[in-house]
């Protein structure tokens, strides 16, 4: 869109700083005419000069200022006049500063060429100086008036070549001055950049420059919280970035979800609002309540708990930031929004206040001139109107701020029950403990007692120890409200003993109460689940927000985002694996509590942790064979099979998976490299990482059984099933399917199942082999009325039954085939006249009861199964009787 040159004098009347450079360079003021219709990019800053012929420091200054008075005069005149964005403004102050640097470095360098080049005492290869860009300048978000902070660092130490030598160390120094000198002295024609170095380690006392070793060690070592928020925007400018970031990412990120980053964040923005109130600062758009600075604080927060395990949030810019904040619903897409408008008023703001006169303000003037200079500036008829609509977006800013950032328990007196927990060591407290509702109260005091008086809990860092005392109240109280307080407060105080190392997840217990509450209930529900938090804390975060946790699974959503985080590890296997293992137990975890609150059917929940289970194998198949060398194709001609549980749709929490390996493929390497590929896989699954495990894999139902090939052509698999199978692989094909992989393959290998369940058989002499089978069980699995599996009448032969229904029938009634789980396949069996409908229905339910049974043993975390109702056992050994004419012996 042309834009209309009558924008200059109104740019001039407003900005007092472009009046006085207009008027006193008409050139200048000729060339922002001709140029005002395009911003002004890197291509226009090159040809500004002919920088490669410089070699003079003085000529380059001058020219440098001479560029950033052009690019700030027509920026002013495109922003005032509403055709510049934010976007375009930031962006490019942030390039001028990028150019200035990258352009004054050769210049710099020549003037040092008499002591040569600097060296590396170890690779023998010449040096150049890392020059990093922190705070807005690293995120390309400069203000444009700003200073840049900037860090100097040289790969490693050692001395020039040439004829005077100087020590790496004193060269990059020497060279770091003379770059600061070219932008930050004031001289007659201004200043291109004020350049502040005091974010570099040790601040002003620390060495200008310093190698990366001595960068890692102080990281290491001496690193503060406030650094790791400086470290977020920082971004290479000049030098070798993929030497950096190596170093920089652990001490900025960490792998577990780091809640220990509120606390910090909180005491740093305590510390700013102090300065702002000493300083009477209210009126500041970037400290005050409500400013700027509150905004990049609540993106940064999230960057710095979760940015190790979420890479998407390993970004520089605030906005981009916040999209993903949005996408990712770690902020509801209405504050996002709010938050980002707030934002960009703010920031264009910002840029009125230093277009006036060029100063690097962000407080609101005070004369009822520039006050209606500026209202008229941001699109108001005066100053009033304007304020009204700045102290809504301040007001709403600080409401986000308070709701991420506010301590619940911060200015809270002491919690009633602190006493309890403080006194413990010499106090009998077994009295309150009883009248509280516990129920035995002096095993209770004992627990809490081992507890205080611990190596581990006297050993933690002060910080660790405040945080644990201050659960130890609210968990008393919280564990007395369940029926069995007990029971709960001892599993959770399992858990508590387990993390309390890791202060991250008693901050997230302390800054979020409702945490307290659901994990308790959870705990007490079930001793799996407190056993499975115990193992993997990190699924604490997911009881953070009830919406989440409690939402029915999005497969396709959840599918495209793990393919995302799986992305992001870029190639990094150890990444993957854990990336894995972190959303399968992340959504088992929300499974399992929608199970404890009454959400799913116990075969709904089966169906969903097969899916979830179909997913998991689906994506490391995709990723295992980008990890195989010399693989021929982009994507394998290869699929899994599953079989039993998984085949069946029936996997509970902690189901194995069996399954088999399948693939098609002419190449003549095929056979070596889809085994490489299923031995890769199973190694992806079954290890054990610092994330844990996935799941354990049962391979034996593989042609010939664990003497077998790893994986099979289907034409072989389909002449085995043919020819050499025997029936209990055949039984065992009556619960397989088609789980990932290449779709055709799973194509045939359905036909194949077909095939094989439909043949021919003399239902007399199966029905004697399916009998001779069940007794050879018995000798290793003797029948017993508590084991709900192996009892007669149990689960087992209900299979049994239906397996042998399918084999003698499935010729004659087709819908046997369908893999739609033992209860439909006995209902199928009746209304094709097979067996009675009664009998059918009273062994579904029957089935049901023993699932449900298996069930909560699994929730109780216990080895035994509460006894069945003797008249299950009956009714299924009455259908029994029924389908082979003879008795199934009592359990």
């Amino acid at each position: 869109m042309p834009v209309n040159t009558a924008v200059i004098p109104a740019a001039r009347t407003f900005s007092y700083y472009l009046d006085r450079q207009l008027s006193a360079n008409p050139d200048q003021l000729a060339l922002l005419t001709e140029r005002l219709q395009q911003p002004f990019d890197l291509a226009e800053m090159q040809a500004f000069a002919d920088w490669d012929s410089l070699d003079s420091m003085e000529v380059l200054q001058k020219l440098l200022r001479q560029l950033r008075t052009a690019v700030m005069a027509r920026l002013i005149a495109r922003d005032v006049g509403g055709v510049a964005s934010l976007d375009e403004v930031v962006t490019t102050i942030s390039l001028l500063a990028d150019f200035v640097i990258n352009t004054t470095l050769p210049i710099a360098k020549r003037t040092l060429a008499h002591f040569g080049d600097p060296i590396g005492e170890d690779s023998g290869e010449v040096q150049e100086l890392i020059v990093v860009g922190m705070g807005k300048l690293g995120g390309h978000e400069l203000n444009v008036s700003s200073d840049i902070d900037l860090i100097f660092l040289y790969p490693e130490g050692g001395d020039t070549n040439g004829s005077r030598k100087l020590a790496n160390h004193e060269y990059f120094t020497r060279l770091g001055k003379l770059l600061i000198g070219a932008l930050n002295d004031i001289t007659f024609d201004g200043q291109v950049f004020r350049v502040d170095m005091r974010l570099r380690p040790y601040g002003d006392s620390g060495p200008l420059v310093m190698s990366l070793a001595a960068l890692e060690n102080y990281l290491l070592t001496q690193g503060r919280e406030w650094e790791r928020y400086a470290w977020i925007k920082a971004r290479v400018i000049a030098g070798d970035a993929s030497q950096l970031e190596p170093l920089t990412r652990p001490f900025v990120y960490r792998k577990y979800l780091d809640y220990g980053a509120y606390g910090a964040m909180r005491d740093l923005h305590a510390q700013i609002r102090r300065e702002v109130a000493r300083r009477d600062m209210a009126e500041n758009i970037k400290l005050g309540p409500g400013g700027i600075r509150e905004v990049e604080f609540i993106a940064q927060v999230f960057q710095l708990i979760r940015g190790g395990r979420e890479r998407r949030l390993q970004l520089k810019s605030t906005r981009d930031t916040y999209a993903v904040l949005a996408e990712l619903r770690l902020l509801e897409p209405d504050t996002v929004d709010e938050l980002l408008q707030a934002y960009t008023f703010l920031r264009n703001l910002e840029h009125r206040l230093q277009y006036l006169d060029d100063q690097q303000t962000q407080n609101l003037p005070t004369s009822d001139d520039n006050r209606q200079r500026i209202a008229r500036s941001m699109g108001f008829a005066d100053w009033q109107s304007f304020m009204d609509e700045l102290n809504q977006h301040r007001r709403k800013v600080a409401r986000h701020f308070e709701q991420v950032f506010f301590l619940p328990t911060e200015g809270a007196p002491a919690h009633p029950l602190e006493s309890l927990w403080r006194d413990i060591s010499d106090t009998d407290i077994d009295g309150q403990l009883a009248t509280l509702g516990y129920q035995d109260a002096a095993a209770i005091q004992s627990q809490l007692r081992s507890l205080k008086t611990s190596q581990r809990y006297q050993q933690l860092p002060d910080g660790g120890r405040k945080k644990l005392d201050a659960l130890m109240g609210p968990l008393i109280e919280v564990a007395a409200g369940f029926e069995n307080p007990d029971t709960t407060l001892s599993r959770v105080l399992t858990l508590i003993e387990a993390i309390s190392r890791r202060s991250s997840y008693l901050s997230l217990l302390q800054e979020y109460p409702q945490t307290l509450q659901r994990l308790a209930s959870l705990c007490s529900a079930s001793a799996w689940v407190s056993g499975y938090l115990t193992r993997h804390p990190i699924l604490l975060d997911e009881l953070l927000d009830a919406r989440v946790l409690y939402a029915s699974p999005d497969w396709p959503q959840l599918a495209a985002q793990l393919q995302q985080q799986l992305a992001d590890c870029q190639g990094d296997v150890e990444a993957k694996m854990d990336t894995l293992r972190h959303f399968q137990h992340a959504q088992t975890f929300r499974l399992v509590a929608q199970d404890l609150a009454g959400m799913w059917t116990l075969e709904a929940l089966s169906d969903e942790l097969s899916r979830l289970a179909d997913l998991v194998l689906a994506a490391t198949l995709q990723h295992a064979w980008l990890d195989i060398p010399k693989r021929h194709r982009e994507v394998p001609l290869f699929s899994i099979i599953g079989y039993g549980k998984l085949g069946g749709k029936e996997l509970g929490y902690a189901s194995d998976l069996d399954v088999i390996f399948l693939y098609d493929d002419e190449h003549p390497d095929a056979a070596d490299l889809y085994s490489r590929l299923a031995r890769k896989m199973t190694t992806w699954l079954t290890s054990t990482t610092s994330a844990g495990v996935l799941y354990d894999i049962d391979l034996r139902l593989r042609p010939n059984g664990s003497s077998g090939l790893l994986v099979s052509t289907t034409e072989a698999f389909r002449h085995y099933q043919h020819h050499d199978a025997w029936l209990w692989e055949h039984q065992a094909l009556t619960r397989a399917r088609f789980v990932c992989g290449n779709t055709e393959i799973g194509e045939r290998f359905e036909s194949i199942r077909e095939e094989v369940l439909s043949l021919p058989r003399e239902p007399a002499t199966l029905a004697a082999e399916v009998i001779a089978m069940r007794s050879k069980m018995l000798e290793t699995h003797p029948s017993r009325e508590d084991d709900v599996k192996h009892a007669r009448g149990g689960i087992v032969d209900v299979e049994f039954i239906v397996q042998f229904l399918i084999l003698a029938h499935a010729r004659q009634v087709p819908g046997l085939l369908a893999n739609s789980g033992n209860i439909a396949l006995l209902a199928t069996a009746a209304e094709a006249g097979l067996i009675s409908p009664a009998l059918a229905n009273q062994a579904r339910d029957a089935y049901r009861t023993y699932r449900r049974l298996q069930h909560a043993s699994r929730l109780n975390d216990s080895s035994k199964v509460s006894h069945a109702p003797l008249e299950c056992y009956q009714q299924v050994q009455a259908l029994w009787q029924q389908v082979f004419g003879c008795a199934a012996d009592s359990p």
